[in-house]
């Protein structure tokens, strides 16, 4: 495997050198359900520039330039360059987090691939026919957990030099902030590398605290030597990973597929292909029709609280829908649709309020054994604008994800870069992979893009 050599790494702070007015932020139920698994890592490739202007950029101050428009993003987030602080709660054994506005800085890694080409890293054509190994090296903070972030970054960024383009990857600790805030902070850090002088939507650092709850939550104490080779979602030794991508007309004819068999309007593209993906999975993974088999959603709280746009944290939780082998397998695609669509439509305001009452009075931290088998883990999602950021010299060619929380079964969905399509990360056995990859039911409606 090409090597990828560390040329840097340094800490880079707020402009200002202070907190802008934010000192101390407090944790929410949703962010501590987080500590004790591993971050969110996500990235761009990009290809180098053509224009001689763009290029100019490249060779002279292309590392200094996002280095200092890095530090001044974080003027507009200044938790990011924290850390957390963990308080001991004598009187009832238990101890509390917040985050600590300190600017100690994100981490900033500059490296090099001289080996590696743009066509590399979308390859899917090698031996395994997966996602290249080499992307888990682009990552900065790779094997840590949320906890970790006491005496480790919140947040590091790695430009990754290429043969003929860049990778920038951002590792961002789960408990700050979600993947809207993920996305709001890359779009926000490229607007400022392109001449903005503020992002275009302000983040909101006021956590929500419903009336009457306790501030700052009271967690069991959590012992630093119980650290299983699960934490974090990250199996000690990785399972491969594959793209697959549904294009925009696949997705509709899914959708009015999974309608029409319920003689139904209101199913949503998104739990069509979903539906499609578990079936096919479920397949592959030649169960016994009895076997009780999986599906974890996460479930959005932001416009069901509401919550102020901008709002910064993490707004969601989780649910399984649970079924068996034989059902998904042979009441066909619409009723497992319809199985997404019950279980989504059950999560009013008032449920997503339960939920956060229910965790405030007995905290219970995510962990990996809480796990069940054979489950199909849906992440991310594609209404994200995951090539809205442009730093100066174009927009992106793919996005990509790191290491870190990729169990059996880990599915991380992003927007294809044509308009309407999506793209499906799977993280799975090989022998899944395999199965999926000679599904003719499964790929009358998904393609394996780079093979």
């Amino acid at each position: 495997m090409e090597e990828v050599e560390i040329i840097s790494t340094c800490l880079v702070g707020a402009t200002a050198g202070t907190s802008n007015g934010v000192s101390r932020v407090e944790l929410t139920p949703w962010d501590l359900n987080f500590l004790q698994v591993g971050t969110i890592q996500k990235g761009l490739l990009f290809h180098k520039p053509t224009s001689q202007q763009q290029k100019e950029l490249f060779n002279s101050n292309l590392i200094h330039h996002l280095k200092a428009t890095l530090s001044s993003t974080l003027d507009f987030f200044p938790p990011l360059a924290g850390r957390f602080a963990m308080v001991m709660n004598g009187e009832d054994n238990t101890c509390s987090f917040y985050v600590d506005c300190n600017n100690s800085g994100v981490e900033f890694v500059e490296a090099r691939a001289s080996g590696v080409t743009v066509a590399t890293i979308l390859d899917q054509s090698n031996v395994d026919n997966n996602v290249p190994r080499i992307l888990r090296c682009l990552f900065p903070l790779n094997g840590i957990l949320n906890r970790d972030g006491i005496c480790k970054p919140l947040m590091g960024v790695q430009i990754t030099e290429l043969l003929d383009g860049y990778f920038i990857g951002c590792t961002l600790n789960h408990s700050l902030g979600d993947g809207t805030c993920f996305w709001n902070f890359f779009n926000s850090w490229s607007e400022l590398s392109r001449g903005f002088h503020q992002p275009s939507k302000t983040p909101i650092f006021q956590r929500f605290f419903p009336d009457n709850t306790p501030c700052p939550l009271h967690l069991p104490l959590i012992n630093d030597n119980d650290r299983s080779p699960l934490d974090g979602f990250t199996p000690a030794v990785p399972f491969p990973e594959r793209v697959f991508h549904l294009s925009k007309e696949n997705v509709a004819k899914l959708k009015a597929k999974a309608n029409s068999e319920m003689g139904a309007t209101n199913i949503s593209s998104l739990q069509a292909y979903m539906a499609h993906l578990w079936r096919a999975v479920t397949r592959a993974r030649r169960l016994d029709s009895n076997e009780d088999v999986h599906l974890f959603i996460i479930i959005g709280a932001r416009a069901r609280v509401p919550l102020p746009e901008g709002y910064w944290g993490n707004a969601a939780y989780f649910r399984t829908i649970t079924a068996k082998a034989g059902e998904v397998l042979g009441k066909g695609l619409g009723w497992v649709a319809w199985q997404i669509k019950e279980e989504v439509e059950k999560q009013s305001r008032e449920e997503v309020m339960n939920e956060y009452k229910r965790w405030v009075k007995s905290p219970a931290e995510l962990v990996a054994k809480n796990i069940p088998a054979n489950v199909l883990a849906i992440s991310s999602s594609p209404r994200f604008n995951v090539y809205g950021p442009d730093f100066g010299w174009g927009k992106a060619v793919a996005v990509r994800s790191g290491m870190a929380n990729k169990p059996e079964g880990k599915v991380t969905l992003f927007a294809g870069r044509e308009e309407g399509s999506v793209d499906m990360e799977l993280c799975m056995h090989p022998r899944t992979l395999l199965g999926l990859e000679n599904d003719e039911q499964f790929l009358e409606h998904v393609s394996i893009p780079g093979i």
